[in-house]
């Protein structure tokens, strides 16, 4: 079976994370880095395994810290 490939474009400037689940992992965005980080601590705080991937600026991803759990 074929591995499928991502079925989108990053857009320049978004900040992005994955929520890593079995079969498929999801990959969110939001516009600003406070609306992704508090989306981010959500996720987390539920239990899900999630990884920080950053603010995309077009060739590869800057501010690739993850997120503290505390504001």
């Amino acid at each position: 079976m074929a591995r499928s490939r991502k079925k989108f474009d990053y857009g320049e400037g978004k900040y992005y994370f994955t929520i890593k689940s079995i079969p498929n992992n999801i990959t969110m965005h939001r516009d600003t880095k406070e609306a992704a980080q508090e989306a981010y601590r959500k996720y987390k705080a539920i239990g899900k395994t999630v990884e920080w991937q950053g603010r995309w600026g077009g060739k590869k991803f800057a501010e690739t810290t993850a997120p503290s759990m505390s504001k």
